[in-house]
This record gives C-alpha cells, sequence and structure tokens, in this order.
C-alpha cells in the first residue's frame, strides 16, 4: 500500500482487460513538487497507469486521490478542472488547426462566459479572451515556438509537435503534469531541448510532474524518484541510484539495454 501522505495517492489498482492483467496492486505516492518517474519494458502497463489517473481507463479495483480529493469514479473533465493534465504517447492535437488554436483550445477549462456572452463579443467575454490569449501567448514564448504560432499542426515534424503538445497541456495550468514519453521519436538536441523545459516547469511553476521515459539517462538525471513496473506489477520504488542498482530492476528492464 502507498503512504497515507501526498498530493497523488494511487492505492492497491487492479486492472484487467478481458482475462489479462495489466495492472496488479499498484501503490505508490507522488509529492507536491517532485519529479517522479514510471519506467519499465514495453507492455509493463505504464501508459496504463495514466489513463487510469485521469479516468481513461476505470480501474477494477483500488483507489486514486488527488489533493485529498478521491478521483477513482470522477470523469476526465472533471479530473482535468482539478488541475491533471498530460500528454500522450500518441499525440492528441487538432491537425488542422494551428500552434495558436491549439493552444487556446486548451484554455476552455478556464472560460466561463456564457455561449451568449461569447457569441456577442463584448465586455467579459472580451476580457476573457483577452487575457486567455496573454497566457497561450506566455506559453509560446516559454517554449520557444514563437516561430510556429501560426503554422498547422499537423504539417509541423515530429520534434514541434510534441512540443505543441506539452504547450497544450501546460495552457490547462496544471497542479499535475502527466507526461507520457514525451521525448520518443526526438533527436538528441531536441530531448535536451524538451528536458530543459520540463525541469524549468518543474523549478518555475512548482508543478508536480509524473513522467514516463525510455531514456535512462534522462530519467537518472531529471527524476527525484522512480516507480519500476513489470508485467503490471511495480517490482521497485526509490531514487535513481537505488533502483538503477536494485537487482529486480537489472534484470526486468536495465539490464535490457546495451
Amino acid at each position: 500500500m502507498a503512504e497515507n501522505n501526498g498530493q497523488l495517492i494511487v492505492e492497491d489498482v487492479y486492472l484487467s482487460f478481458g482475462g489479462t492483467l495489466a495492472l496488479v496492486d499498484v501503490s505508490f505516492n507522488v509529492h507536491k513538487g517532485e519529479i517522479l518517474a514510471i519506467i519499465g519494458p514495453n507492455g509493463a502497463g505504464k501508459t496504463s497507469l495514466l489513463n487510469c489517473i485521469n479516468n481513461f481507463y476505470k480501474p477494477d479495483k483500488g483507489s486514486i486521490t488527488f489533493n485529498g480529493t478521491n478521483i477513482t469514479k470522477l470523469p476526465p473533465y472533471k479530473i482535468a478542472k482539478l488541475g491533471i493534465a498530460r500528454t500522450f504517447q500518441n499525440l492528441a492535437l487538432y491537425t488542422g488547426l494551428s500552434t495558436v488554436d491549439n493552444l487556446m483550445a486548451a484554455r476552455h477549462l478556464h472560460m466561463h462566459q456564457s455561449m451568449w456572452g461569447s457569441m456577442l463579443y463584448w465586455g467579459p467575454a472580451q476580457r476573457e479572451e483577452v487575457e486567455n490569449r496573454k497566457i497561450v501567448e506566455e506559453i509560446i514564448d516559454f517554449l520557444e515556438i514563437e516561430h510556429i504560432r501560426k503554422a498547422t499542426v499537423g504539417a509541423l515534424p515530429y520534434g514541434l509537435r510534441k512540443r505543441v503538445e506539452l504547450g497544450r497541456a501546460l495552457a490547462m495550468e496544471p497542479e499535475l503534469l502527466l507526461l507520457d514519453e514525451p521525448m520518443t521519436g526526438m533527436n538528441v538536441e531536441e530531448k535536451e531541448d524538451m528536458a530543459r523545459f520540463i525541469l524549468d516547469i518543474h523549478e518555475l511553476q512548482d508543478t508536480t510532474i509524473v513522467l514516463i521515459e525510455h531514456d535512462m539517462g534522462l530519467v537518472m538525471d531529471i527524476s527525484e524518484r522512480v516507480v519500476v513496473l513489470d508485467f503490471g506489477r511495480k517490482i521497485a520504488e526509490g531514487s535513481p541510484k537505488e533502483v538503477r542498482n536494485n537487482p529486480n530492476v537489472i534484470q526486468a528492464y536495465l539490464g535490457q539495454e546495451g
């Protein structure tokens, strides 16, 4: 079982698809303001775990608590409103829209004017639009994507689309950011840029981050704690150094490299 403290508490979570167990008795917690990495071989259940946290998948058993609220049965949009945002292993962008429009679409959680107020575009609705655009422009500056702000996202190189996806998540102003393999498919320079952005988000905005990533060098460099899954079970948890030297981890995952 997870300790009964932390901003996010995952306790005794089970998930199955038909007769296949994807997650088995998984428990851990995430402290406010930390970077926690989840690692494991392909098929270990990492993405399934993130999908349970924002309730794209409903656990068969167990509970997930965020800031003291049990979110296990809440719909994804309510979980997003509580302050949890994520990126996806397979990009979830509006490919026919521009970078700016993708980020503005993510601001809908913070828009309060009625449909009629927005249609009239007067007074409060206009002020809300201006404020949301200001926040989006700040994210564009932060992620250094000014040069693609009006570009159609579907025509962008993969690495830049990954950056737009991160911007879309940031536009939701999350307290907890779930990153599902944010550096997959990137070259070395793009990975270095993404690592810098993740660290800046963590340090400048005090955002709690849960990260799934296969690049072990990166995981060991930027994470404070690591949870290791194998065949849906947690086999280790601890500091990067502790996990790197854990025989079970070496056998299940790290030992496969080379």
